[in-house]
């Protein structure tokens, strides 16, 4: 990572350790994630990456490299933030960024599937079925 620690393994534990110092928006160069372009990337929108993006792996700095690394397999905008340690609104950023350079492919999900109510209540159910630090399910609406 920034740091010169390797990037988390994609498909492997989520990352231990304090996050990051440097502020977001020295990360972005002050930019934000609704802009001039449109509305930012939904938090479920999934980025991969490209073979040119792997190609160039080595030439990508810091948090880009680290993006890049991790999104060899699919992960969603909320999954890079969370593996990564940065702010949802840096990762949306970037890899926005990374797209338009052509380091990355961005799948948006259908707007109709993600304001479905069903799709709501399995993420709910998901969520549930995680027990919390001392083991225990919930089990409350």
């Amino acid at each position: 990572m920034a740091d010169g620690t390797p990037p988390p393994d994609p498909s492997g534990p989520d990352p231990v350790g304090p996050a990051s110092a440097v502020r977001p928006f020295l990360l972005t160069a002050g930019r934000v994630a609704d802009g001039a372009d449109g509305p930012s990337m939904p938090v479920e929108t999934q980025v991969v990456a490209t073979a040119e993006g792997l190609d160039a792996l080595d030439l990508l700095r810091f948090e880009q490299h680290d993006i890049v690394a991790v999104c060899r397999l699919p992960q969603s905008i909320a999954e890079i933030a969370a593996r990564l340690r940065l702010h949802l609104n840096v990762v949306r950023i970037l890899a926005e960024d990374l797209r338009a350079a052509g380091h990355l492919t961005v799948h948006v999900p259908d707007s109709d599937v993600v304001h479905d109510a069903s799709v709501l209540r399995r993420v709910i159910d998901g969520l549930r079925a995680v027990p919390d630090s001392r083991g225990v399910l919930s089990d409350t609406d």
